[in-house]
Order: structure tokens, then C-alpha cells, then sequence
């Protein structure tokens, strides 16, 4: 293991008890014109970068009428800010805490949004949506209960073969399946879950954040990536 990585991943086991016991208070967060509760243990979009990054990348998207699938939305922010946009939202967790957080903030922000608990798409009802967004645990440890499961993706990445299991049932070659990974997680490790399952990670944002790269992903089958590559090069990865 080499130096940054003893450190991060020691980092980590610091700040996470940290965060833990700041959340274990609900706690209120403001992005923009949206305003919302954080129920405790909930992922906290504000302290992390991921939300946050999702959110700028798809302030320039039109999205009215697209149907859109936020998977682990936590406390549903990212989904409110795509209803405000006319968006057709249904929005998933597999935490019960979550859903009712949700529930709140959507009623908070005055917005439809079509709310499902469910780990992963197991109780969704099976259809093809233009726009899906992930925003996943990676650290592969076995989550205890329902709060880490926002952080810990199983100890064999569990989370990442059922999700590219299941993909394929709820996209097809059209749809924009976004997904947000850092450097921190074992991003070879998940491109090759998704590559056995004939999908592909393809990388359009790159961001560095206090010294910690975060890559914003689009989802492909293998037999599309071809084409996505050749429409992007040169001139549509960016990096910041």
C-alpha cells in the first residue's frame, strides 16, 4: 500500500466516528434555493463532496419530463433539485430513515417525487428510465445496519454486482446513467464488476477537492462505448 493511501484510508477511521456522532443530531443544510432537514444518520449532503458535484453537473441539464431514478437518495436533495426542474422523480433508499426524510423534505420544498424503500431496484417496479443517478457506498466493509449501509458497499462489493446485475432492466442504450466515485474507493475493482456484466465506466468530470480526486462516471454498455468515447474526445472531459 503506498504512503497516501495508509494515510487516507487511517483518515477515514478517524473521521468516520466523527462524523457518526455529528449525525447522530438532525441537522439542517441549504443548497441554492433548496432548503433541507438531515434526519440523524442520514448521509449529509454537505459534508461530503459527491452530492454536491452531481448537483453542479446537472445544473446545466434540461430536464423536464425526463424520468429519473435517484438510487440512495438519502435525504433526497439531489431528487428535489431535479423535481424543481420538472423532472419525473422517483427516488429510492434502502433506509427507512432515509425514505422518511424524504418524505419531509419533498414537502418541504413543495415537490412531487415518487418514493420507494428498496435496496437497490428490488422494489421497483421493472420499466426503462432516461436518467439514473448514483451516488454509492464503496468502502467494502460489511455494513452492521441501515446507517452504514450509505458508506459500506459489502465486503466483496456486493452493492456493485447487484447493481450491474439489475441495470439492464431499468435502462437501455439511451439512458444517462450518471455515477460518482473517488479516488478513495477501488475503482478498478468496480469497472471490472460492471465490464462482466457489459457495462463500462466512462469518466466525463474530474475533480480535485482538497487534494482528494472525485470522478463523475457515465454508465455504458460495452457495445455503446465506442460511440460515447468518440463523442467526447478531445473536448468534453473535464477537469478541474
Amino acid at each position: 500500500m503506498g504512503l497516501k493511501k495508509f494515510i487516507k484510508r487511517n483518515l477515514f477511521r478517524l473521521l468516520y466516528p466523527i462524523s457518526k456522532y455529528y449525525l447522530s443530531k438532525e441537522r439542517r443544510y441549504k443548497y441554492k434555493d433548496i432548503h433541507i432537514t438531515v434526519m440523524p444518520y442520514v448521509f449529509h449532503p454537505g459534508l461530503f463532496f459527491s452530492t454536491k458535484i452531481i448537483l453542479e453537473y446537472l445544473e446545466g441539464k434540461n430536464l423536464k419530463g425526463i424520468s429519473l431514478l435517484e438510487l440512495g437518495a438519502g435525504t433526497g436533495i439531489i431528487s428535489i433539485f431535479c423535481a424543481k426542474r420538472e423532472a419525473e422523480v422517483t427516488a429510492t433508499d434502502i433506509s427507512s430513515i432515509a425514505i422518511k426524510n424524504i418524505e419531509q423534505n419533498s414537502i418541504i420544498n413543495s415537490v412531487n417525487i415518487n418514493i420507494i424503500q428498496s435496496d437497490l431496484f428490488a422494489e421497483i417496479p421493472e420499466q426503462k428510465f432516461e436518467w439514473i443517478i448514483i451516488n454509492p457506498p464503496y468502502y467494502p466493509r460489511d455494513p452492521i445496519n441501515e446507517c452504514e449501509q450509505a458508506w459500506f458497499c459489502g465486503s466483496k462489493f456486493q452493492f456493485f454486482t447487484q447493481l450491474f446485475d439489475q441495470l439492464g432492466l431499468y435502462s437501455d442504450i439511451s439512458s444517462n446513467i450518471t455515477m460518482i466515485l473517488s479516488e478513495d474507493c477501488d475503482i478498478k475493482k468496480i469497472s471490472r464488476i460492471a465490464e462482466n456484466k457489459l457495462f463500462k465506466l466512462n469518466e466525463i468530470i474530474r475533480i480535485r477537492k482538497w487534494g482528494e480526486w472525485n470522478h463523475l462516471y457515465k454508465i455504458l454498455t460495452i457495445a455503446d462505448t465506442t460511440k460515447f468515447e468518440n463523442s467526447i474526445m478531445g473536448n468534453d472531459l473535464q477537469k478541474k
